[in-house]
This record gives C-alpha cells, structure tokens and sequence, in this order.
C-alpha cells in the first residue's frame, strides 16, 4: 500500500503553536520535506526529538523535486510535508507534490495549524463568512494595475499578504483602487514584535512608526465595495498635454498617471518629456 503524505502547518513565529497532533506526526513519519530543511530542523530541537531524514523541496525547484519523494510514497513510507511558517501550499511550496501524491494513489492528510491569513482575519473582526486570499499582489506594471481592479469588485473581506518594506505603498494603491475602506494590519503575527492596526486605508500607513519591517499581512473590509475601476477613457497623450498645460510638474505627472493606468514610470516619464519637446 502506499503511504501517507501528511500536509503538516507549522508555528509563523511562536514555536508554542505547535500542535500536539503536528509534533506527534514528525516524530513519526520516515522523512519529512520541507521548504528550508534548517528552518524545519529548528521544530526538532524545540520537541527535543530526533529529526528523520529531511528532503529539501524549495520553491525554485519543487516540480523538479517531488518524483523522488513521491517514489518514496509509492514504496509504503509515510512523509511529512512542512513549510518554512504556515500551512504547505498557501502562498509557499507544496501544491505540486499534493497534487503528485494524489495521482500516485497516496493518502493525503491535513495537519491543521497556524496560518497567517486566518489569524489576521479572526482579530479583524470584519466579516468571515465571504473572504478572497489574494496572496502577493503583482510588484508592478499592468499586472499590479488588474489584480487591484479585481480585488476591487470583490465583495467579500479581502486577505493578502505584503513584505514589509513594500506595506506602504500597497496600502496607498488599495486606497486607490478599492475606495478608503476599513482595514488591519498584522505584522509579525506571534513574534515578539507583533503588532496589529486597524483603520482607514488611508490613515494606516502614517500610523506604521518607522521602517516597516518582517512579514504583513492585510485584510481589507468588504463592506461598500465599489465596480472595479473602468479604464481610462482619456487617451493617455491627451491626459498628459492637459495637465501639464494646466501647469503640473511633470514628475508628479508621471508618477500619478503611472499608477493610475498600471504602467512603468519611466514609460510615462518619456511621454512627458516628449510632449514637452513638441
């Protein structure tokens, strides 16, 4: 028969968090795979067991990887999935050797436990019963510009995921996209500089004290979703010339219509300096 692949969730900070069933599943099993093999070695040492053989199974390369744990399934032996924080296959490597494990006739089993996402949500307090989980939103460009346009016909509570150096700005396009709607901010979740902040889009980024920094978290309220933004109807040379014939610096311009439209600064820059020059 083939064996088990347990999908364990493991602690995003406090190693407390550690479920007695997750602990009592790695102690078990014959080998575990994990996203950073140094990272899930730390779990060992905080149950004070002795690890089994550890599989490394990194983002970069997980495809390329999961025959040989999958190999491993088929010959009987029993394998824990873990992450670096979190549970396997939400916004962190996994989903492939899931799915892997499925079409080999390997019994799959969820380890609940820790999530980033769901933590954030309960200390909301926005409505749980409709919510989307977007992730990472796209950095930039075209790509940026539609996930915020999607997010923003979203009725539902809307969950998403941010480094810190980079929570500002994404707080500012929400703000923009999705209308100045309440939201938290969870940053560093169990760790002992966690800190949560609820508000305005709008007010959240200046109350964040200085460099913004470890992993975030954002929930954004649902309630008075606006349609999804239309595309501009002004050509984009058309914008330009009026608003610098209505004597906007150009700087400005480009960095405000850039965001509105999704696309790269510097493209829009050029533009500018084009209609400048005749």
């Amino acid at each position: 028969m083939p064996g088990t692949l347990y999908v364990v969730a493991t602690p995003i900070g406090n190693l407390g968090d550690l479920s007695p069933r997750a602990a009592e599943v790695l102690r078990a099993v014959g080998a575990v795979a994990a996203e950073d093999t140094r990272r899930t070695l730390k779990l060992f040492g905080h149950l004070g067991a002795r690890p089994p053989e550890m599989i490394s199974l990194p983002a970069f390369d997980e495809r390329g990887r999961v025959a040989r744990i999958v190999e491993r399934l088929a010959a009987g032996e029993d394998v824990a999935l873990c992450t670096d924080a979190g549970t396997p296959g939400v916004s962190d490597p996994g989903a492939a050797l899931v799915a892997a494990a499925w079409a080999a006739g390997a019994r799959v089993v969820p380890v609940p436990g820790p999530s980033a996402a769901l933590g954030a949500l309960s200390a909301s307090g926005f409505p749980a019963d409709r919510f989307l989980f977007a992730g990472f939103l796209p950095r930039k460009g075209g790509a940026r510009a539609g996930a915020l346009r999607s997010l923003a016909a979203a009725a539902a509570t809307v969950i998403l995921y941010e480094a810190g150096n980079r929570t500002r700005e994404t707080l500012a396009d929400l703000a923009a996209a999705l209308g100045d709607r309440e939201a938290l901010v969870a940053r560093e979740l169990t760790k002992l500089h966690e800190e949560l902040l609820r508000g305005r889009l709008s007010d959240l980024a200046g109350r964040l004290a200085g460099e913004v920094r470890g992993e975030v978290t954002i929930v954004v309220s649902g309630e008075g979703a606006a349609a999804p933004a239309e595309e501009p109807a002004e050509p984009l040379a058309a914008e330009l010339a009026r608003r610098l014939a209505a004597g906007e610096a150009p700087t400005a311009v480009a960095r405000e219509v850039a965001r509105a439209r999704g696309l790269k600064r510097s493209d829009v820059y050029a533009a500018v300096e084009r209609l400048k020059k005749g």
